[in-house]
């Protein structure tokens, strides 16, 4: 059978990987698909490092338009990155009728939508499975594995970077700033952070998969985004007291009255096994009706696992390259005819249980006056310590409360910070058991 043929945009981290992948692994590819899949065509803009890296059988060039344009590619995979040129890249290539992969999970969320509309009308395949956790296959887990449940909520650790440092002050008790530099020097986290330590990345991801557990449009622009950057070593300290381990989550679950769609700081139990996921890992626990609970570990970055994600897309795709567009898997999972416009619910309404570290003066009746603040908002206390006295007679409360709408918590906070006897400002993180999808 005729190989199939491939073009690559940008040889990078991963599309080196994805280059030495097919190198390595050509032959067990080959005994899977029935066909060898070859690398016609590489775009990057250091064509010299490309073609180092390539066969000197691949024709490489710093112009994308003479890779999604040539005729001897089937498959363009996209690695460039951003949502820009990126994008500009997978349109053309999809009105070209080539099929794409991409690892592009940024692309992906912004403007998934009517990329995905584009290739249905093109009648082509557009695969990501390496867009999100990297080696881990939970895309095809959400469309395919997991397709006759309603699946109820996913919660996932979904940026290694985020998961090292909070590792790192967990294990060291070191100060945000330290881990952070820490996590640069060793190459886990960029010179500029930001897209990591405040949640965008794993925003960008969760919003994928909320729209393939849902059937909904993907909701990016609704995704509320809280960061690891104010967090404090008391906090990780405290809560592992109490018996809890602080991770950056993404979170979106069903309910009767939206989606809950989430990426902040979270408190989970110990005994939890997505509590003990360390360093730059992944993990993705989805709750359903059929299967109940699952969870998916594994490598969420790297050239390698990457690259293994998106080989196995392009060998779907292969395998279904003469299948009639009605009997491939949906883009987002579900028929496009079958797609809900579901609300996302504003974060007022979530319900969570809380942390609340308050300082305030050591004088008696202040735990008094906090206590009947969260008992006027019908909020009932899961357990109490307070740390003493730190400084000038100022003490430590911390706080842990049942489940409550995060509108009742942020009035009483609200309503705690106007003691005279409390110092501004109560540190708030969420706290989630993960049981039965809460």
């Amino acid at each position: 059978m005729q190989p199939i043929r491939i073009g690559i945009l940008g040889v990078g981290t991963v599309g080196g990987g994805v280059v030495k992948l097919l190198q390595n692994n050509a032959d067990e590819v080959a005994r899977r698909l029935g066909r060898k899949v070859v690398i016609t065509r590489a775009a990057d803009r250091n064509t010299d490092h490309a073609q180092r890296l390539c066969d000197s059988t691949v024709a490489v060039t710093d112009n994308i338009n003479d890779v999604v344009n040539a005729d001897d590619v089937d498959i363009v995979v996209e690695l460039i990155g951003g949502s820009t040129i990126s994008k500009e890249a997978v349109i053309r290539a999809i009105q070209n009728g080539k099929h794409v992969v991409t690892a592009n999970k940024k692309l992906l969320a912004e403007h998934g939508n009517e990329l995905f509309r584009l290739a249905e009308l093109q009648n082509v395949m557009l695969m990501f499975e390496a867009a999100v956790a990297g080696g881990i296959p939970i895309i095809k887990a959400l469309r395919e594995g997991l397709a006759a449940n309603h699946i109820q909520s996913i919660a996932g650790i979904i940026n290694g970077t985020s998961n090292f440092i909070l590792s790192e002050m967990r294990a060291h008790g070191s100060a945000f700033a330290d881990v952070l530099k820490e996590a640069q020097d060793l190459g886990y986290a960029e010179a500029d952070p930001t897209f990591d330590i405040e949640g965008h990345d794993a925003a960008h991801k969760l919003s994928i998969m909320s729209a393939l557990a849902f059937g909904t449009p993907i909701n990016f622009n609704q995704c509320y985004m809280e960061g690891i950057s104010r967090l404090e070593s008391q906090d990780i300290r405290y809560a592992e007291e109490l018996g809890y381990r602080i991770k950056l989550l993404g979170i979106t679950r069903k309910t009767e009255n939206g989606i809950e769609l989430r990426v902040h700081p979270t408190l989970i139990p110990t005994g939890r096994l997505l509590a003990n996921v360390e360093g730059v890992m992944n993990a993705v626990l989805v709750q359903a009706d059929m299967v109940q609970e699952t969870l998916y570990y594994g490598p969420g970055a790297g050239a390698a696992a990457t690259a293994s994600a998106v080989v196995a897309d392009i060998i779907d795709i292969s395998r279904l390259l003469d299948a009639a567009s009605d009997n491939r898997v949906p883009y987002l999972a579900f028929q496009p005819y079958q797609m809900q416009a579901i609300p996302v619910l504003d974060m007022g309404d979530i319900t969570s249980g809380y942390y609340l570290r308050v300082c305030a003066k050591d004088e008696p009746g202040v735990l008094g006056e906090i206590a009947n603040i969260l008992a006027n908002e019908q909020i009932s206390i899961e357990a109490l310590i307070q740390k003493g006295v730190i400084s000038h007679e100022t003490a430590e409360i911390v706080i842990l409360t049942h489940t409550t709408q995060e509108k009742q918590i942020q009035a009483a906070i609200a309503n705690i910070e106007a003691l005279p006897r409390v110092f501004p400002s109560v540190i708030m993180i969420r706290m989630e058991s993960l049981h039965g999808g809460k």
